[in-house]
């Protein structure tokens, strides 16, 4: 390989470590910021086993319905909103109030190569049980290639 091949080998891997770069530099302001999107965020939990990622999210009194779940390779959000039930009875005035309603967002950004088709998510008893299978990475493996002779 050439000099000039040596010099666009790296100049492709410098443009993708700066888009990995402005993609990381994206997920963290968005997550740093949750104010600007949703009212409250979550606690998550982020676990890592042989053959998946197991996110579980805490969602007390909130309905499946009303969570909304979008997955990239990239990165995981979590967003929806807990709605105040409305009393039946007349309050005089509340002495304390710590739980949170609204709209809520969470981005977890994902670092790992999954497979977002066999993706499962599962609300049990205010817990949000995501289920991100991971893909075996192929690079590096070798490849046996076929190799035919056309003949003499």
């Amino acid at each position: 390989m050439g000099a000039v091949g040596l010099e666009r080998l790296e100049l492709q891997r410098l443009r993708d470590r700066v888009g990995r770069l402005f993609a990381a530099l994206q997920e963290v302001t968005e997550a740093d910021d949750p104010l600007a999107s949703a009212a409250w965020t979550p606690p998550v939990d982020l676990c890592e086993s042989d053959d998946a990622i197991n996110v579980r999210v805490e969602l007390p009194g909130v309905t499946a319905e009303q969570v909304t779940i979008g997955l990239t390779n990239a990165r995981l959000r979590i967003r929806g909103e807990k709605k105040q039930r409305v009393t039946r009875r007349r309050i005089i005035s509340h002495l304390c109030s710590e739980r949170s309603y609204g709209h809520f967002c969470r981005i977890v950004p994902l670092r790992w190569t999954i497979s977002v088709r066999d993706a499962t998510a599962e609300l049990d008893s205010g817990v949000l049980l995501i289920r991100l299978p991971k893909v075996t990475d192929r690079r590096g493996s070798e490849f046996k290639i076929p190799v035919s002779d056309r003949g003499s």
